[in-house]
C-alpha cells in the first residue's frame, strides 16, 4: 500500500477527523480488534502522523472518550430550560440524550461498553462524566420539588437514587434503542417517561410509595 496523501488543514481540525475515524472503528470493532491502520485509512492520514498527534492506541482511545462523554452532557444541558415545567425539562433531557445517542451509536458504544471494559482509567473517565449528569438529573429533580406546594422535601439520598435510576434507565434504553429497529429518540424518551415520570410525579406531590409493613 503507498503512502497515504494528506492535504494541509489546521492541527485541531484533522485531530478532530482522527478522532471521528477512530470513535467509528473503535464503536464498531471494539477496543482490542480495532487497529490504528484502519482508523488511519478511515481518517485519510498516514498511521505515522496519527501517532504523532495522539501518541499511542491508548491515547487515542482515551482522547474519543474524554470528547464523546463531553458531547452527551452539553447535548442533555443544553436541551433543559430551567424555564418550562419540571415534566417537560425532564422530556428535553430526555430526548436531547436519546437523540444524540441515536446519532452517535459508534460514540454510544465506545463510553457505554468499551470504556468501561478496556482499563481503569478508561473506566474512571465514564465514571467521572456519568457522575456528573447524574448531579446535574439530581439538581433538576431538587428544583422540581422545590417547585411543588407540599412541606415534605425529599432527603438527599433519594434524590441521588432518584438520579441514579433515571440515568441508569436511559443508558440501558439507548443501547436498547440503538440494536432494535423502529426505535426513534422520540419512542425511547417517551418510554422512559412514561416509566419514571408518574412515580417521579407523584412523590415530588407528596404522594410516596411506601413499602408494606413487614408481618410479625
Amino acid at each position: 500500500m503507498g503512502a497515504v496523501k494528506t492535504k494541509r488543514m489546521p492541527r485541531a481540525v484533522r485531530e478532530q477527523q482522527m478522532l471521528d475515524a477512530a470513535v467509528e472503528i473503535f464503536g464498531r470493532r471494539g477496543y482490542t480488534a480495532a487497529s490504528m491502520d484502519e482508523i488511519a485509512e478511515l481518517a485519510g492520514v498516514s498511521k505515522p502522523l496519527v501517532y504523532l498527534y495522539l501518541n499511542s492506541k491508548e491515547d487515542l482511545f482515551l482522547a474519543c472518550v474524554r470528547r464523546e462523554a463531553r458531547a452527551v452532557s452539553e447535548a442533555v444541558r443544553a436541551a433543559v430550560d430551567p424555564a418550562r415545567p419540571a415534566d417537560r425539562r425532564l422530556w428535553d433531557g430526555l430526548l436531547a440524550f436519546f437523540a444524540h445517542t441515536g446519532r452517535h451509536p459508534h460514540a454510544w458504544s465506545v463510553l457505554h461498553v468499551q470504556a468501561r471494559t478496556h482499563g481503569e482509567v478508561f473506566a474512571a473517565e465514564v465514571a467521572a462524566y456519568r457522575a456528573e449528569l447524574v448531579a446535574f438529573v439530581a439538581g433538576l429533580i431538587l428544583v422540581a420539588a422545590r417547585e411543588t406546594d407540599h412541606d415534605r422535601p425529599l432527603p438527599a439520598p433519594d434524590v441521588t437514587g432518584l438520579a441514579e435510576a433515571l440515568v441508569g434507565a436511559a443508558e440501558s434504553l439507548a443501547a436498547w434503542a440503538n440494536t432494535t429497529d423502529g426505535v426513534t429518540p422520540r419512542r425511547a424518551a417517551a418510554t422512559l417517561m412514561n416509566f419514571a415520570w408518574s412515580g417521579l410525579g407523584g412523590l415530588l406531590a407528596g404522594h410516596p410509595w411506601s413499602p408494606p409493613v413487614a408481618e410479625a
